[in-house]
């Protein structure tokens, strides 16, 4: 039987070509799993059920030490019967993730990203879902675990391009307010957008129970500011354009650039949701199996 086209965010031929990704994503993912002593993503379903009196013998990590220390008595934390994680990828589709000076786009490096989580988390048995926005929900697929819906999300970031303006606040909400089951929760974007919408949307999963990781992606160009001379820059989403000289107004950029990174690192600590900076220039296998090695030993 023939089979029909791959996805060039599956197929190795087609990743190994893309600049600066000399490994391809199912091979970086396939490697770093016959490494993995436990997932890097499991252990977010257990939920608590009940109390009940402590007999010799019961596993003392869920001996609870607090009501012992305030009753004098035994007892220990029973849990559900832990399932297999549910996913949600949200990956931002406007227009600013299509920039990029090499050839490889914002846009690009989160679906390579987007597929290599996938790909992971459905080795391991876990469902994944997949939401693309702009300023709205352009495309939801329901959260599965089969390998054929691995292949038809993959297929479906095949078929998208960025475009349109940014909303990620009510993209957030939106998800959040659907989401009956706590799971993890992973955004991928530049946050180019009003810092204290994104972190109430963060923070709306984080009420929720819900573990959130952001990828926060940029081009090299957006972090180094190397330009020269008269430079006339054009806004993606609006089409606006400004010129100015780079040398008067670098300096300036890259303080405000480091300020808008940092912010977003402290406020997603302070919600209790996993920040992590992305510059393209890094090679994406290194990037995301440094993350995952993170990952792991923080677990």
């Amino acid at each position: 039987m023939r089979r029909g086209p791959r996805s060039k965010y599956y197929e190795p031929e087609k990743l190994a070509k893309i600049e600066n990704l000399q490994l391809l994503a199912r091979t970086v993912v396939e490697g770093y799993i016959s490494g993995l002593h436990r997932s890097p993503f499991k252990g977010f379903s257990a939920e608590f059920a009940e109390y009940r009196e402590y007999n010799p013998g019961d596993d003392l990590k869920h001996f609870d030490w607090k009501v012992y220390a305030r009753t004098d008595k035994k007892y220990v934390r029973e849990y559900e019967e832990e399932t297999n994680m549910t996913a949600t990828l949200l990956l931002d589709a406007s227009a600013s993730m299509g920039y990029g000076r090499h050839g490889l786009t914002k846009f690009d490096y989160g679906c390579f990203l987007a597929a290599s989580l996938t790909y992971l988390m459905v080795r391991q048995r876990d469902q994944v879902g997949l939401v693309v926005f702009d300023d709205e929900i352009r495309d939801r697929i329901p959260a599965r675990s089969s390998p054929a819906h691995m292949k038809y999300l993959l297929d479906r970031l095949e078929t998208t391009e960025p475009r349109g303006h940014t909303g990620i606040a009510p993209t957030l909400h939106a998800i959040a307010e659907g989401s009956n089951r706590r799971g993890l929760v992973i955004l991928i974007s530049d946050l180019i957008d009003d810092q204290e919408e994104v972190m109430n949307g963060v923070q709306h999963f984080r009420h929720d129970r819900h573990e959130v990781i952001v990828f926060n992606v940029f081009d090299n160009a957006e972090v180094e500011f190397p330009f020269d001379g008269l430079v006339e820059f054009e806004d993606l989403e609006t089409d606006e354009r400004l010129q100015t000289r780079a040398d008067v107004v670098g300096e300036e950029y890259r303080r405000k650039f480091n300020e808008f990174i940092e912010r977003y690192k402290r406020d997603c600590m302070a919600a209790g949701a996993d920040y992590q900076f992305v510059n393209t220039d890094m090679p994406f296998e290194l990037m995301l199996a440094e993350y995952l090695s993170k990952r792991e030993k923080m677990r």
